[in-house]
């Protein structure tokens, strides 16, 4: 007979609120870590305790663990690693069969429609086409795919959020990766998830990474850790086209372009392109030699948050605060005196601007003579 949660907590079935709620309490003080107890026991109490004050009888079941093993969130730690158990064993293993027969349709030359994963799970379509692009339809949610060619897919991409070993990892050896109408349709990729081109370009929409409070590992009570699931996303020898980049994201490419930077974000390419307002709370732009920063947005540069950094390949470090008091003006002028407006190494794009490699590099924090009265006074600079 399988034990009710009024059993587990040691009350009679239709007890009342405070009834639940004070023998949660009373076992809670006796079977706590803090107090000797068994964590497991513990768990069990509060996981019943939780189902009780939603009206749930018994515990779930095997087949409602599968049901809900996509919900990535939950009271508790524990319950978000049993979850996504379940979902990463089952869906690790199918993605390395999808790997394996989009392989073998590769070696033939051959084309092919097939489902993967289950109904209970979700299920993803995957189509080898007859010019070599891979087609996927659906979410994919865990597991690794290497594929030696394009991958076009109509869906979005996370990952199980407790653990590395079933990471989401889509590796393309040749070709570029692309969402189909990711705007449009609203596909992102995140919770820890990497895609990596080789040797092509990535297209996608909003790229998130995570933040997520646990519960202390030794078990204190009111005692939190913030763990980081970080988004990766990887063209070395192409582009990356994204809109929104939010909460712990790294991109690494040739070019990328983005339309926001939002917390934690680190982007590192020869070429960099922004064309929203905003790059904020600890972003860094790694900006590769001979490369450059383009902002086209209107008055971007009071976009920019002080705290950002950009970091020049040769370990030069530049605050975009020091950028900023500078004023995109008087760079200009310092840099290439003789130009009488904007010269060729910052120039006016649109309302925007462009800063390159070699400005940052030669950029001292030393005031013109212009500007010796003035601003940099203010801020502190030596007149020496």
């Amino acid at each position: 007979m399988v034990e009710s949660n009024y059993n587990i907590l040691g009350i009679v079935e239709g007890s009342t609120e405070k009834e639940i709620r004070d023998a949660f309490r009373r076992l809670a003080l006796q079977f706590h870590s803090d107090r000797g107890g068994e964590n497991e026991q513990f768990i069990k109490i509060k996981q019943a305790y939780e189902d009780l004050k939603i009206g749930k009888k018994y515990p779930e079941t095997d087949i409602e663990k599968i049901k809900n093993s996509r919900v990535y969130s939950s009271d508790t730690d524990a319950d978000i690693r049993r979850k996504n158990q379940i979902l990463g064993q089952q869906l690790s293993k199918e993605m390395k069969t999808a790997e394996e027969w989009a392989a073998a349709l590769n070696r033939s030359n051959s084309t092919a429609t097939r489902l993967f994963g289950s109904k209970t799970l979700g299920e993803i379509e995957l189509e080898r086409k007859a010019n070599g692009t891979l087609s996927i339809k659906g979410n994919f949610m865990a597991g690794s795919l290497t594929y030696d060619g394009p991958i076009i897919m109509q869906g979005s991409i996370t990952s199980p959020s407790w653990t590395q070993e079933f990471q989401t990892n889509i590796h393309l050896t040749k070709g570029d990766f692309k969402f189909i109408d990711a705007l449009e349709n609203k596909y992102k990729i995140e919770n820890g998830a990497r895609v990596t081109a080789d040797n092509g370009s990535i297209i996608v929409g909003n790229i998130f990474g995570r933040k997520q409070r646990v519960e202390d590992p030794e078990g204190r009570v009111g005692i939190f850790q913030i763990q980081e699931h970080r988004t990766y996303i990887s063209a070395p020898n192409g582009k990356i086209i994204a809109e929104n980049l939010v909460n712990t994201v790294s991109l690494d490419a040739d070019t990328v372009i983005v339309l926001n930077v939002e917390d934690n974000v680190t982007i590192s390419a020869r070429e960099i392109l922004f064309y929203g307002g905003k790059l904020t709370f600890d972003s860094v732009i790694e900006l590769k030699q001979g490369g450059l920063i383009r902002f086209f947005e209107t008055f971007s540069i009071q976009g920019l948050s002080g705290d950002a950094i950009i970091k020049l390949e040769n370990g030069k470090k530049i605050r975009l605060f020091d950028v900023k008091t500078k004023k995109i003006k008087d760079l200009a002028d310092e840099f290439v005196p003789e130009k009488e407006n904007y010269g060729k190494d910052v120039t006016m794009v649109g309302h925007g601007f462009t800063i390159t490699y070699d400005m940052l590099d030669n950029l001292s924090m030393k005031p013109t003579k212009k500007q010796k009265s003035g601003w940099a006074s203010k801020f502190g600079f030596s007149k020496n």
